[in-house]
């Protein structure tokens, strides 16, 4: 099965190029503000993808899924959203998560300890993919030098350890690492000057996968 996943589009789709794959996966912020309107275009932009199955997790832009949850979780009802919630796709179990340590006044703000460590405790054992919008912590959670990753998503990572974990939040640290039974990915594409990731799971493998890059860079 090939993923292909994004976080943190803010909308800037139109010069993103997405490689097909059998499963798009988007980690969170696909808005800016995050109102309905917003919400909508982003919708759109996944429908028109090619993809068979679409898995969704809201980012702290993404506000609607807090203010109008109905609203919104109806105009993405084609895809998967994902909320402390998991789903069966041809086999390989996903779950997902949208918290992360308190971060301004955005959306799923959590203070860090025994608050977002109950919400870890729900990551269930035997998971195949975990898709959180914010890193753990020491893996791809690197600000501007200032670690802002979650030390309890860390820890439960460790104990339940699914095959791959993918988050986004922190534009500025992209990449894969591999520690332990787990692949960390944080598939940020930063606005869409990134590329998305693209990694083959099956039962025996997980391989992130180099593909061509088609998108914006930043020298031009």
């Amino acid at each position: 099965m090939r993923l292909v996943v994004v976080a943190d589009t803010h909308l800037f789709t139109d010069d993103l190029h997405v490689p097909e794959g059998d499963v798009f996966v988007h980690a969170g912020d696909l808005c800016r503000g995050g109102d309905l309107e917003e919400l909508a275009h982003a919708a759109a932009w996944i429908a028109s993808l090619p993809h068979r199955h679409k898995v969704i997790v809201a980012g702290n832009h993404d506000r609607s899924f807090v203010d109008a949850p109905a609203a919104a979780r109806t105009m993405i009802a084609p895809f998967h959203y994902l909320e402390d919630s998991e789903v069966v796709i041809e086999g390989l179990r996903f779950y997902g998560s949208p918290w992360q340590p308190a971060f301004h006044d955005w959306a799923f703000n959590l203070p860090r300890g025994e608050a977002l460590a109950a919400k870890w405790r729900g990551i269930p054992r035997g998971i195949d993919v975990l898709i959180t919008h914010g890193p753990p912590e020491g893996i791809g959670d690197s600000s501007w030098a200032v670690r802002a990753g979650c030390a309890d998503l860390l820890a439960r990572v460790r104990e339940v350890e699914p095959r791959l974990h993918v988050f986004g939040h922190i534009h500025q640290d992209g990449g894969v690492w591999t520690h332990g039974a787990t692949v960390f990915a944080n598939v940020t594409t930063w606005e869409c000057e990134r590329e998305p990731t693209v990694i083959d799971i099956d039962a025996h493998a997980v391989t992130p996968i180099e593909v061509p890059f088609h998108g914006r860079r930043d020298d031009e």
